[in-house]
């Protein structure tokens, strides 16, 4: 075990003193990388502060059920439960709320002051309705279960219309799906890019090492040894680029936040960008020491076997 760590610590130091040796083409890497590495990490962390005020968005979708005009007081009572059995079958809690067609007559005359209009009429052109509240809803699949209850609804006798008074929720969790999609995609091109730039790194400092690896082959050197210290290069160029990537996105955040601040305050609101939570940045840090990892063990084996030939 102290001849692994031994051989290791001796790895590192070689990557460091072979940077230290060329430090502006390796600060020229990172900033690369870093810029490669940025747009995701603001992705991610644009969708982690949407994704909770989403969620609180779509608590509480709402289906309002109309009767028909000439339905009696009876069907519309009586259809209540029928109403909540069918609601209930998207196994989340429904509030189920009865408006006479009388209370629906007042509530209109009492907020828009068209009492003289109203009386014009006659008789009362309201139908009975009924309000269906469904808490819960926060995943992706939850609004489509919505449509399909809204749509088993209209099927009751009686029904004259139903509208989905959140349907505005279906809308806004596939504008989360698309944005999660072009985050991905984003991460995985920009991901081969990272690669590649380690990649044509370390395959230039394998050709400036080159007498070096054939003096060390010939006393003895194994491939392990003389590729530890590239690999552990990779690894810090990806790191190093992670937290620069990091950096640059918590330094935008600040005058983002200042523009947030103007518009969220016409909403009464106080809604503003957080940075990820540590746990979120060190599983970026090791992606990112991954993917430098990875350009540099596939430059690694094929500059060697272009040696060997």
């Amino acid at each position: 075990m102290t001849g692994w760590f031994r051989h290791h610590g001796f790895a590192l130091a070689d990557a460091f003193r072979h940077l230290l040796k060329t430090p502006g083409n390796f600060l020229l890497n990172v900033l690369v990388v870093s810029i490669a590495l940025t747009l995701p990490f603001a992705g991610l962390t644009l969708i982690e502060n949407v994704r909770p005020v989403s969620e609180q968005l779509a608590v509480e979708p709402e289906i309002s059920v109309f009767m028909e005009v000439d339905a009696t007081r009876e069907r519309a009572t009586a259809i209540g439960p029928e109403i909540r059995r069918i609601a209930q079958e998207s196994k989340h809690a429904v509030k189920l709320e009865f408006i006479p067609r009388e209370k629906a007559l007042s509530t209109i005359k009492s907020k828009t002051g068209l009492d003289e209009a109203i009386t014009v009429l006659g008789n009362n052109p309201l139908p009975d309705a009924y309000v269906v509240k469904m808490t819960g809803f926060q995943e992706d699949g939850d609004p489509k279960i919505v449509t399909q209850i809204a749509d088993k609804l209209k099927e009751l006798d009686g029904v004259e219309y139903v509208q989905i008074d959140s349907a505005w929720v279906e809308r806004l969790a596939a504008l989360m799906q698309v944005m999660r999609l072009i985050l991905a995609f984003l991460a995985i091109t920009l991901g081969v890019v990272v690669v590649a730039v380690v990649f044509n790194t370390i395959r230039l400092q394998v050709m400036t090492q080159r007498e070096e690896i054939e003096v060390s082959r010939l006393v003895g050197a194994t491939d392990a040894f003389i590729c530890r210290p590239f690999y552990y290069t990779g690894a810090l160029l990806g790191l190093i680029a992670g937290g620069v990537a990091l950096i640059t996105v918590a330094i935008g955040l600040q005058p983002l936040n200042t523009a947030i601040a103007d518009f969220a305050r016409l909403y009464a609101s106080e809604f503003r960008l957080a940075n990820l939570n540590p746990l979120s940045m060190l599983t970026l840090l090791g992606i990112s020491a991954a993917l430098g990892f990875l350009g540099a063990v596939l430059s690694v084996s094929r500059q060697l076997r272009r040696l060997q030939d």
